[in-house]
């Protein structure tokens, strides 16, 4: 089956042509970061506008780079929600526009689903049931995966999300935006020990999240200083922020995986992407015996491949959304 992915739920412009849910033959996505980081944030107007812009050259672009005409496109998935009400307008219009001219089924995909599922792309599929995290700019959640739709929330932030914690404590610092990237390079240079950052929630009780608390404790720790940091000491800072986010994420998510006495855990979305999280995921699940399942850091951040994959899984099975289809700002997975 060929489906065309179709995803605008933030600041990413994307689609790409996925086959049978697992065969990325493209993705394109158009970035919309030099638009946004002088403001130190995305601006929903903005990028909605960019999206008009940019949506069909991207399907266009899709659609050639794969080698695969309009006509031979089976059926179409575009993210529904969550995300930002006008951005995911754009991509769903473009969709329903496709699929009412092809007679093409569309079904509309939850962004947090498509995270989950970015994990068959060109690898294997997990064993089921499995422990699965999302954690990015907008989400910081836990959730039980029975099988693909059927999905259980174990936990989930209770402020800030892991990824808006990294782009907070990056505009503190000055460090630009978006703040996972640069924060993830500079804690290579700096010791992850220097200072003793909270671990907020980490305790057996709970499955939640808490990181303004964290951010407000590095804040806490710049205002206390006779100076500003030396750039030599930002090393440092950065590193043992991101050491108290990190152990936080790698202890919740396997005591969720212990506690239902689970052997695979895939741990997505754009902080998926940090370098120190994948490592010290992979250490521990090869410590006991869970194994591991991360996409590659380009499948991490947003894409139109993962919204392709999740729903491929509800398209082979006939099910569709209608016309009427409808952008959800919030939409509980």
């Amino acid at each position: 089956m060929l489906v065309l992915g179709i995803e605008s739920s933030c600041d990413e412009t994307a689609a790409a042509v996925v086959r049978n849910g697992k065969e990325i033959l493209s993705s394109v996505v158009a970035s919309q970061i030099p638009f946004h980081e002088k403001y130190g944030g995305v601006v929903p107007e903005i990028a909605s506008r960019k999206h008009l812009e940019t949506m069909t050259p991207v399907i266009r672009e899709a659609l050639g780079t794969a080698g695969i005409p309009l006509h031979d496109i089976q059926g179409i998935a575009v993210t529904q929600g969550p995300g930002l009400v006008g951005s995911l307008l754009v991509g769903i219009s473009v969709a329903k526009a496709i699929a009412y001219v092809c007679g093409l089924p569309m079904i509309g995909v939850n962004h947090l689903e498509g995270h989950i599922s970015a994990v068959i792309l060109e690898n294997s599929v997990p064993e089921f049931p499995f422990i699965a995290l999302v954690v990015s700019g907008g989400h910081t959640s836990l959730y039980e995966v029975k099988e693909w739709g059927r999905y259980r929330l174990l936990g989930a932030t209770r402020d800030d999300a892991a990824g808006e914690a990294f782009d907070k404590v990056a505009k503190l610092l000055n460090l630009g935006y978006p703040g996972g990237g640069v924060i993830d390079r500079l804690s290579r240079e700096g010791r992850a020990d220097a200072f003793p950052f909270p671990r907020a929630l980490n305790t057996k009780y709970s499955f939640d999240f808490s990181f303004s608390g964290l951010k407000t404790a590095v804040l806490n720790h710049l205002i206390s200083r006779p100076s500003p940091p030396q750039r030599d000491e930002i090393p440092d800072i950065v590193a043992s922020f991101q050491e108290a986010v990190v152990d936080v994420l790698v202890e919740k998510t396997f005591r969720a995986a212990e506690s239902l006495d689970y052997h695979s855990i895939v741990v997505s979305g754009g902080v998926a992407a940090n370098s120190r999280l994948r490592k010290k995921m992979q250490e521990r699940g090869d410590r006991e015996g869970i194994a591991i399942l991360i996409p590659p850091s380009s499948l991490c951040t947003d894409n139109a491949a993962m919204i392709a994959a999740a729903g491929n899984h509800y398209l082979e099975k006939g099910c569709t959304s209608p016309l009427s289809l409808n952008a959800l700002s919030r939409w509980p997975l």
